[in-house]
Order: C-alpha cells, then sequence, then structure tokens
C-alpha cells in the first residue's frame, strides 16, 4: 500500500488559489444543512461551485452567488437507520440512506475514532469506483472537488473540520446513490481520447432523463488499457483534454449534460494524488466509463464551429463567475486545468450555450 501520510506536494499555482480568506470553510458550513439533491433527484451543485468560485480567485463573489443559489437548497433529508462496518452492503446505492450515510463517513473522518481522510479514501475509492456514472456522476465530481480542497490547504494550515465534512458529503452522497453500469459489450480499440470518444455510439434514443438513456448503453470502444500508475495518469489526462476540447465542437447537443463528460474525469484525475498508485489504473477505466456514458446519452450528430478567444485564462473564469451557472464554473474551472487555447475557447462556448444566472 502506497503512503497516504505525506505533504501533499502543492504546486506554486496551488498555494496561490488556497483559500486564506476563511469563505470557503464559511460557505461549506452554510451548506452542510442542506441535501445533496432537490426536488427528488437534481443535484446541489452549491459545494462544488463556490469551490471552484474561491479557488480561482473569486472568494469575494461566493456569498452573493450562494444568496441566488439559496432557493433551490433543500434541507438534509431524514436519518433512518445507522450505517455501520458491518452492513454498509446494504444500504449501499439506497437514496433514502444518504443522510445516513454522510453521518456513517462523518463518524470514520471527525468522530471519536475518526481515522486520516486519505486512509477513509483510498478504502472506499475502490468500493465506489463501480457506481460513478450513477447521479449523473455528480457524486464523484463533488468528492474531487471536496480532496482537492484537502490536498491545496495551506502548508501552515490544519485540514479544517469543514472540509473533512465535504469529503463526508461527498462520499456519502456517491455511496448512497451507487448503481453500476450493465456489462458493456467491447467494441474496436480506438488509437487516441479523441477518437475513442468519437467513436462512442449515441444511445438509440436520445431522449428523457440521463437513468433511461444510461439504461440503453450497450458497447463502449475499448480505449485505455494501463497497468502501470504513471501511464494511467497519463493516458487520464488525455481523456479530460480530450472531453474538454470536444465540449468546443458538440456542447450543442445538451450544454448542461455535457460538460460532465470532462468534469467527471477530472474530478478523478484531481483525486489521484490522494489515492495509493495501485488505484490508479482502476480509476482511468471508471473515469472512461462516465465520460463515454455521457457522451452516448448526450452527444449530438453533428458538429458545430467554435470561435477561438483572445482572452486570458482569469478573464475567462471571470466571465464565467459573471455568468454565475453552476455547470458553467465548473466547466470553465476544468478547462481552466487543461490550460490551452482549445480549452480556454471551449469554457467561453460553454459561457455561450448556457442560460446565465446573473
Amino acid at each position: 500500500m502506497s503512503d497516504m501520510s505525506g505533504k501533499s506536494g502543492m504546486s506554486g499555482k496551488d498555494i496561490k488559489s488556497a483559500d486564506t480568506t476563511g469563505t470557503l470553510d464559511e460557505a461549506l458550513e452554510r451548506l452542510h444543512t442542506t441535501g445533496p439533491e432537490r426536488g427528488g433527484w437534481l443535484t446541489n451543485h452549491a459545494p462544488m461551485a463556490v469551490e471552484a468560485l474561491v479557488r480561482n480567485g473569486q472568494a469575494l463573489t461566493v456569498h452573493r452567488w450562494l444568496d441566488r443559489y439559496a432557493h433551490k437548497l433543500e434541507e438534509l433529508p431524514p436519518a433512518t437507520r445507522p450505517v455501520t462496518a458491518d452492513d454498509w452492503r446494504g444500504a449501499l446505492g439506497d437514496p433514502s440512506r444518504i443522510t445516513d450515510w454522510t453521518r456513517f463517513f462523518a463518524r470514520e473522518l471527525d468522530g471519536p475514532e475518526a481515522r486520516p481522510w486519505r486512509e477513509v479514501l483510498a478504502e472506499w475509492w475502490p468500493r465506489l469506483l463501480p457506481g460513478i456514472a450513477a447521479g449523473a456522476t455528480h457524486p464523484v465530481i463533488r468528492t474531487g472537488h471536496a480532496v482537492r480542497t484537502l490536498l491545496t490547504s495551506p502548508e501552515t494550515e490544519t485540514e479544517t473540520a469543514p472540509r473533512r465534512a465535504e469529503l463526508a458529503h461527498a462520499l456519502g452522497y456517491w455511496a448512497a446513490r451507487h448503481q453500476p453500469l450493465r456489462p458493456l459489450a467491447p467494441l474496436a480499440v480506438a488509437p487516441s481520447a479523441v477518437a475513442a470518444l468519437d467513436a462512442v455510439p449515441p444511445v438509440p434514443e436520445q431522449d428523457g432523463g440521463i437513468r433511461a438513456r444510461l439504461d440503453q448503453l450497450t458497447a463502449f470502444p475499448q480505449w485505455g488499457a494501463a497497468t502501470d500508475p504513471d501511464a494511467a495518469k497519463a493516458l487520464l489526462t488525455e481523456l479530460v483534454t480530450a472531453a474538454t476540447h470536444r465540449y468546443a465542437t458538440h456542447g450543442h447537443g445538451e450544454p448542461i449534460m455535457l460538460v460532465h463528460a470532462a468534469t467527471a474525469p477530472n474530478a478523478v484525475l484531481r483525486a489521484l494524488p490522494a489515492l495509493p498508485r495501485e488505484l490508479w489504473a482502476p480509476s482511468l477505466a471508471a473515469a472512461w466509463t462516465a465520460a463515454a456514458a455521457v457522451t452516448a446519452a448526450y452527444t449530438p450528430r453533428e458538429s458545430a464551429a467554435y470561435g477561438r478567444t483572445a482572452l486570458t485564462a482569469e478573464e475567462v473564469f471571470e466571465r464565467a463567475a459573471a455568468h454565475g451557472d453552476d455547470h458553467t464554473i465548473k466547466f470553465t474551472d476544468t478547462a481552466l486545468d487543461v490550460g490551452d487555447p482549445l480549452a480556454l475557447a471551449a469554457a467561453v462556448r460553454s459561457i455561450e450555450l448556457n442560460p446565465p444566472v446573473f
């Protein structure tokens, strides 16, 4: 097992973007009285969006943004009975147990017998990974944001309780919504992530919600076979880049949902530094499944032209923050991780395609 007790290895960018204002912890505390969903199945995107806003220099906008989002929030659903280390399998994939699962992970991370968060993540990551597409991939995306928050805490600052609590909420949501896809037949091997995404067959009936669409999946191209951890990380980076670029030409198919073809694998990529290296290759396989599933469910039959942008990365994110849409903010955050001109153009495209909040 890899060592999970070392320093986070923050880059210069991470240090610059780490929150020293307290805004993120304030926002998370404000949100942890609310549930991960609304209206029975729609996702609460606020914890992910505020993390992206703070990380990208927009901390001053966070509480105003939350004030505008507040009407979408619902209280945590009632608990039913505790999830325990002995009976968790019976609760896995039961959305009525969301609060039970959140409390379980809260005990694991901050209870009397709490363990280091990396240890908890390493134990539960392989258990949850087969259900990566559940909840329209939002649980893994929220987990990726929570892990990044913990990894990029300043060296002089302890990992705060609100950030550990956010990981508990994210993992609890994932466990409650966990539902693996049916076994899929293998199609021809694709030589690259770009070719693999292009070769994903659209589902026959691109209508209705994502669950109805995922039920139609039958086969995916083969791509991303790797056993070496470093090779798996490189391929995962390639996948995130390809999916982000593809939004520029295909995002019009469903501008909200297709962002997840990039943000879901990027959530996995963000989690890798906190995971044992032996989990990197299976993480790549799951990330490909998530990206391919979203692509199959929503990709349009034809591509569209897009315009280049002369804006800097900071200017693009400022526009996304001013636009206010949660999916746009999160996708732009991923596009900035990719960082090249086409990724920035894809982010601008998301700003154009999605309805503004402000």
